[in-house]
């Protein structure tokens, strides 16, 4: 599948060249917000992976689907890491006021629908403030969901089990080969550490389950597997536009 990308500058971020002129021509109807995190990753990805991710997967929908592309939420709710150097938080209440700003700005300048790029797990705000949009003048949807995940990790043969690849590990390490493999530094591939039982992890912290931050097999992880793994979220997004902007379901091609 070809796209089209945003001229994307140090991690693809931000779309830097974009004028007003350029948002006024798409006219997009549906705006997509990637949510990252600043929080540990194990010793070889970097705090901003989460970030990364999401806006990994933001830029593609940008290129396949006429959507406004806008800058990460860079900082979230990442307290369970916060026994690791580096990581930084903020709370649920300050991450909701600042997407629901983000949404009534947007509705103001006549932008009727928002899709939240999540790439932080910890962030369970997102989804009550999805909720609440029910009904409401701006329509809102989380993305990727848990099935378009799952069908993500089978498309591109992704062998850890979703439960055991749960922080820098298969996915992540992959989607980092693909997208920044400058990112990834030397030691993934040694670092395979699983901890299934984490029943208490929300009160206790990570620090209770992993020494590393690892939990996951980062060893198995492939520049092909990421590759296919946001080739797969993007064909997946194509039902969130349809449902969120239906009278323009086109996508972009090259």
């Amino acid at each position: 599948m070809n796209v089209t990308e945003p001229h994307m500058t140090g991690t693809g971020m931000l779309a830097l060249d974009t004028t007003t002129e350029d948002a006024g021509a798409v006219r997009a109807e549906v705006a997509v917000l990637p949510i990252g995190s600043f929080e540990q990753h194990g010793p070889f990805l970097p705090l901003m992976t989460d970030t990364v991710i999401a806006c990994a997967i933001a830029r593609r929908i940008a290129g396949a689907y006429p959507v406004h592309l806008l800058p990460p939420v860079t900082i979230s709710c990442s307290h369970e890491h916060a026994d690791w150097p580096g990581t930084v938080s903020i709370s649920a209440a300050t991450l909701y006021a600042v997407v629901r700003d983000i949404a009534v700005s947007l509705r103001g300048s006549g932008v009727e629908s928002l899709v939240l790029v999540n790439g932080h797990g910890g962030n369970y705000v997102v989804r009550n403030i999805v909720q609440e949009s029910a009904g409401t003048d701006m329509r809102m949807a989380l993305f990727p969901g848990s099935s378009d995940w799952a069908q993500a990790r089978e498309r591109a043969g992704v062998e850890t089990p979703s439960h055991s690849d749960m922080h820098a590990g298969e996915v992540e390490t992959s989607i980092l080969l693909h997208d920044h493999p400058e990112l990834v530094r030397p030691g993934y591939e040694t670092s395979d550490f699983v901890s299934d039982e984490r029943k208490h992890l929300l009160s206790l912290g990570m620090r209770a389950y992993t020494e590393s931050g690892v939990i996951g097999r980062p060893s198995r992880a492939s520049a092909q597997k990421g590759r296919e793994l946001l080739a797969a979220l993007v064909d997946a997004f194509a039902e969130y536009h349809s449902l969120l902007a239906p009278a323009d379901t086109s996508r972009r091609t090259r």
